[in-house]
């Protein structure tokens, strides 16, 4: 294939191509990561973000309507820093293509330099040797030699090749992947995911999906909705609106107010407009009246409508009923409470893994926990969609991952409501969060000031975790084996062996400012033993005799243990 211009439809074609590379080399992407924990999630991250991305964009001949709406999928979809990263690549490809219905040679050179720019400026503290070095190297080394008559795909071939030379520096940039025996991840990803549009762009055939088919849904079980059933939950909508210019609807369509109408037929909202289309999410009793506003401006190119009460007669005759537990006994720092007040001027939201972390920070006063799962990777949409559902004028996201930072400050950048508000305090893990809410004060009546001491509680934290390493890594000189039991402290690799009293000693011992540390909370994990407590609780009481120990069943998975010391 020759191909002068790249319009919307080759563009969807090379993507696809470039889908199924990423498919393939999902788990190759994933054992890359430089910390050895079960959170090896860039390719799934990267693959995710993608390939929703894409589901949102229809087909279009014109490039720049496609990539409008592939951009604004992304932006939602994205997870982890990898998939919030390649969000922002294709963001700025949007940008500087928004007016090309085909690019040519000239203006694919500038749109991926474009495209590195944007993502820089998303990461408030970019590091080198990563995938945003791969991306700025890979073309700014070659854009001299890019000129008007040079073929399309000789701009990617020269393009990837020089990626290529970057990502094996990458370990000199990054001591800790030249410790690891590793190039960086997100910038092989996005390598393999250039290398698979090339294919596309050349006429060459991608070898199919190697790793196995994602299991079939399970059908909805309709005997559990019966004429005797009664109907609560609602009906889960989804759509995307294309406003028309026919005269036969209403020409004054206007986000705001579309938004604010929808706000009173449902909950769960979240709606995004992207030039004449607008994607809606909306959970109502009666779907009729949304279905009734929204034609008034257009007609539906997608449409999805679930019965929610389905799925939940469905999920109760799954569940086993629990025997009732005690009520907890307060906290030593925050509200041990379950039915403390819901605060209606300010509304916090977390994240976390883990049904003991969620009813913890429920009872510290979190209005939402969302469910981070093992890799601890929320979207930026499933942010919006707390923010929506939740009455506040100030809503405060804690992500309890370095992970989930920046999906939490998409969200935000992407919130367009003028009455209410987002904050984002980024705490790192869930030990920050949790010191961070103990600070909340739910009678403050100033929500900034609220805002201010919750920032506070999670400076200064310092988090133990205990894990198993996925795969023999070497950091500052010394190598830590596949499968050995490794305390880290802060993120950094302190201590490994199988004495659980022993190990988290010696990583104690590298806590900053030990000795000036009060109180320590203790989240067993999923696969911990109850009676790792008694370990544990020797560990803290050796190197701080003083200090309050609180352990809590936090139920995380991948992690046997996470301490917060304060």
């Amino acid at each position: 294939m020759n191909a002068k211009r790249i319009d919307g439809t080759l563009f969807a074609q090379m993507l696809q191509s470039g889908l199924n590379s990423l498919l393939n080399a999902e788990r190759e992407l994933n054992a890359l990561n430089v910390f050895p924990v079960a959170d090896g999630d860039t390719g799934t991250n990267m693959r995710l973000t993608l390939q929703n991305g894409m589901r949102m964009a229809g087909a279009n001949a014109k490039l720049c309507n496609y990539l409008r709406e592939l951009s604004g999928g992304m932006l939602l979809s994205a997870r982890g820093n990898s998939g919030v990263i390649l969000s922002q690549l294709f963001k700025g490809l949007y940008l500087e293509l928004a007016r090309c219905s085909a690019a040519t040679t000239e203006d694919m050179r500038n749109a991926l330099i474009r495209a590195y720019q944007v993502a820089y400026a998303a990461v408030i503290n970019p590091v080198e040797g990563t995938m945003l070095t791969v991306a700025r190297e890979g073309i700014e080394n070659i854009k001299s030699f890019i000129t008007r008559s040079l073929p399309l795909d000789r701009l990617f071939i020269m393009y990837l090749a020089e990626m290529s030379r970057v990502l094996e520096r990458t370990p000199e940039m990054l001591p800790v992947l030249k410790e690891s025996g590793v190039v960086d991840s997100g910038g092989k990803g996005w390598i393999t995911l250039i290398g698979g549009m090339l294919q596309a762009l050349t006429g060459e055939k991608l070898p199919a999906f190697l790793a196995p088919a994602p299991e079939a849904s399970p059908a909805p079980d309709f005997s559990r909705f019966t004429e005797n059933s009664r109907f609560e939950d609602g009906y889960c909508t989804e759509f995307i609106l294309q406003t028309l210019k026919d005269p036969a609807y209403r020409q004054d369509f206007d986000l705001k107010a579309f938004t604010e109408a929808l706000g009173a037929l449902g909950t769960s909202l979240v709606v995004v407009q992207q030039d004449s289309r607008v994607k809606v999410h909306i959970h109502a009793k009666d779907p009729a009246p949304i279905i009734g506003l929204a034609r008034r401006y257009g007609e539906f190119l997608t449409f999805k409508l679930e019965n929610m009460q389905v799925q939940h007669n469905q999920r109760d005759a799954e569940i086993a009923p629990q025997p009732a537990e005690p009520e907890p006994e307060p906290l030593a720092w925050g509200r041990g409470d379950a039915q403390a007040p819901k605060p209606s001027g300010l509304a916090l939201v977390a994240v976390a893994c883990g049904e003991g972390l969620r009813e913890t920070f429920l009872g510290q006063g979190c209005a939402d926990v969302l469910d981070g799962g093992p890799t601890m990777s929320v979207s930026a949409s499933e942010f919006l969609e707390a923010a929506e559902r939740i009455p506040a004028d100030h809503i405060v996201f804690l992500p309890d991952s370095a992970n989930v930072i920046l999906a939490a400050e998409q969200a935000a950048g992407l919130w367009t409501r003028k009455d209410r508000r987002i904050h984002v305090i980024p705490t790192r893990s869930v030990a920050e969060g949790y010191f961070a809410l103990a600070m909340d004060d739910p009678e403050d009546p100033d929500p900034l000031h609220r805002i201010a001491r919750i920032a506070e509680g999670a400076q200064g934290v310092a988090t133990v975790t205990v894990a198993r390493a996925a795969r023999t890594f070497t950091h500052a000189g010394k190598e830590w084996a596949q499968g050995a039991r490794v305390a880290f402290v802060n993120g950094e690799p302190a201590a490994s062996g199988e004495d659980l009293t022993a190990l988290l000693a010696e990583a104690l011992r590298s806590v900053p400012g030990l000795e000036d540390r009060e109180t320590c909370v203790a989240f067993r994990g999923k696969s911990a033993p109850e009676s790792d407590g008694d370990a544990v609780a020797e560990a803290v009481a050796e190197d701080l005799p003083m200090a309050d120990f609180v352990p809590m069943d936090g139920g995380q998975a991948a992690v046997e243990w996470i301490l917060g010391l304060v």
